[in-house]
């Protein structure tokens, strides 16, 4: 398999569980400015959505959606636990948050990184973001360590990736205890500091 990604986007997510589930695969940067793979390929014959994540499966074919990988990473590796089993409720408070994170916190950030938004879209970005953390502040009020309880998933890996561009674009998470110490958590993982440290980000 092989991982297209960019550094620091949301393709950190697929490529943080790949090395939790112990798979063999690839990985190829993207210039999403020039639809470029560093190889020189043009990315959108890879992917004629123009952006990352995307992964290229062994039989040829090419999966993206960020919260559709992991769960077929996931799916790959099942003694990983990185996901419940299919069918069971679990499994879909799984893609409840998974959906939560990619829709809603994933983009409200979006304004934050346009150059072509007004001092006020970002203003109104910011305070769209602060909702959205409030929220997932509260999801930690009964003490679990991870969305699913002592569980760590998929959909803990995906929130701490979106949760990271916090501190780049000057949002303050001290208001959010639960959600910084869950945050601190999953970035002690040994497997998330190796996808840092190979997309230059740690």
């Amino acid at each position: 398999m092989k991982l297209y990604y960019t550094s620091g986007a949301c393709s950190l997510s697929p490529h943080i569980v790949l090395r939790e589930a112990g798979l063999d695969f690839e990985i190829e940067a993207v210039d999403l400015a020039q639809k470029k793979t560093a190889s020189g390929a043009d990315f959108t014959r890879i992917n004629p959505k123009g952006y990352v994540p995307a992964l290229a499966l062994d039989n040829g074919e090419v999966l993206t959606e960020g919260a559709a990988i992991v769960q077929y990473i996931a799916d790959q590796k099942t003694e990983s636990g990185l996901a419940p089993s299919a069918g069971t409720l679990e499994r879909a408070r799984m893609q409840e948050h998974l959906n939560y994170v990619a829709t809603e916190y994933h983009k409200a950030f979006g304004p934050l990184f346009s150059p072509s938004s007004s001092e006020a879209e970002q203003t109104a970005a910011k305070s769209n973001i602060g909702r959205k953390l409030e929220y997932l502040e509260s999801l930690f009020a009964d003490g679990r360590d991870y969305l699913l309880g002592k569980r760590f998933s998929v959909a803990d890996v995906y929130l701490f990736v979106v949760t990271s561009w916090a501190k780049h674009k000057d949002i303050d998470l001290s208001d959010y205890p639960k959600l910084s110490a869950f945050f601190e958590r999953v970035a002690g993982r040994t497997k998330v500091q190796e996808a840092l440290k190979a997309e230059g980000l740690a």
